[in-house]
């Protein structure tokens, strides 16, 4: 099996940031679903210290988004280019790379739109 493309390559990382954006957005959800349901819970000797340990959680993966995100634009930016640089080669990359590094910039822009 021969070595992946550079194209190939670009279009990988960039499918993986935006997965991994994907899941850091569940796993708020899931951190402000257990918030709340930690402060309506007021039985529980514990539940302060689990509601402190939930909202800094919460913070952390909101502070991991940003960076993500540059990744992301990163990503994207060097895909295009990839992309261009195989059309100015003759195209060296096969069709079906040329196919999914398109519709991975479809997801990496649809992804960046989401959160603007």
């Amino acid at each position: 099996m021969p070595p992946p493309s550079k194209l190939g390559v670009a279009t990988s990382s960039l499918l993986r940031l935006v997965k991994e954006e994907a899941s850091y957005h569940k796993e708020m959800e899931q951190q402000e679903s257990r918030i709340k349901k930690w402060e309506s819970n007021t039985d529980d000797e514990n539940a302060e210290y689990y509601l402190k340990q939930e909202r800094q959680g919460l913070e952390e993966t909101k502070n991991v988004l940003p960076t993500v995100r540059q990744k992301i634009t990163k990503a994207l930016q060097d895909l295009e280019e990839q992309l261009v640089s195989n059309k100015e080669a003759g195209g060296e990359a096969s069709t079906e790379d040329v196919t999914k590094a398109k519709e991975a910039i479809a997801k990496g822009k649809e992804s960046l739109r989401e959160i603007s």
